[in-house]
């Protein structure tokens, strides 16, 4: 659709969003168009949002991703608004359905070293080894690590320059272990790398090329299998293990959140409660008035 693609051209030169971003905008209002099926975009109306919201609810999609739909129409009424004369935006003032509230998943301080002590006796090891120690030891997002490139690494203080939702950049300390890791890889890297000269990028497959999301993805289950971690094990749960674990040991919120990238703070609250989660099963297990008879 003609007016989709211009949005998204918009998205990338002028607000500069990654890809990625793009990508998850385009899907989403590519199920916009769809469940307005024959309706023009600029008849839709508050209550036809309120009919897609409960359709799509209806058919088991959370609160959570309908909220991020919702909030991808929304910009895209605001665009049409502004450039293409549409008179209103259907969106505004429509929430989504709320979502019971989980805590995210992290893995215990004994699981995460199990985890990312593999053994390194191959090349693919080798960077696998440095990517599992770098995702714990600095929190990194899946997105950050995979466009992480060369001159982001500075062994001389021991930090990594990432760059993360917003086109937003970080500098966050690697753990010595982490550092040992990526020094030893990028050893072995110099013998691939002779397959594309040209590309920046700290991790690459044996074909010299930048590695994939997915690719990662799947070869974190499988070290999570053979390291016999009890867990579905995906990047993400890395990251919130590194911050559960950084806040059980120094309590600093202000600090785990710029490390995190987050923006706002109530975001990473959230660990404060994986943190009394884990207070709280000390307590049970130590306490002699905890027990139950």
């Amino acid at each position: 659709m003609e007016l989709l693609a211009e949005y998204l051209t918009f998205l990338n030169f002028e607000r500069g969003l990654s890809p990625l971003t793009r990508e998850n905008y385009a899907r989403d209002i590519t199920q916009l168009i769809k469940l307005a099926d024959s309706s023009a975009l600029n008849e839709l109306q508050n209550i036809h949002i309120r009919r897609f919201i409960a359709s799509l609810h209806s058919k088991g999609l959370g609160g959570k991703s309908i909220a991020r739909m919702l909030s991808s129409w929304r910009g895209f009424f605001e665009f049409l608004v502004i450039r293409k004369g549409f008179t209103a935006n259907p969106v505004i003032g429509l929430r989504a359905p709320k979502s019971p509230k989980t805590l995210p998943q992290a893995l215990s301080i004994e699981q995460a070293t199990k985890l990312v002590d593999i053994s390194d006796d191959d090349t693919l090891a080798v960077r696998d080894h440095a990517i599992l120690e770098l995702f714990y030891s600095s929190g990194l997002r899946l997105s950050e690590l995979v466009n992480l490139n060369l001159d982001a690494l500075d062994f001389s203080d021991g930090t990594v320059e990432v760059t993360g939702k917003g086109n937003k950049t970080r500098i966050v300390p690697m753990g010595a272990h982490a550092m040992e890791a990526i020094q030893k890889w990028l050893q072995i890297r110099t013998t691939i790398s002779k397959y594309n000269a040209a590309e920046k990028a700290v991790f690459i497959g044996l074909q010299g090329r930048r590695v994939g999301a997915r690719n990662l993805q799947l070869r974190l289950k499988e070290w999570s299998i053979k390291q016999g971690i009890n867990s579905s094990v995906h990047p993400h749960m890395l990251r919130h293990s590194f911050a559960s674990h950084v806040l059980q040991s120094s309590g600093d919120l202000r600090a785990v959140q710029e490390m995190l990238g987050h923006a706002n703070i109530s975001t990473t609250q959230i660990y404060t409660h994986l943190d009394f989660q884990h207070l709280s099963k000390t307590y049970d297990a130590a306490h002699p008035r905890a027990k139950k008879k």
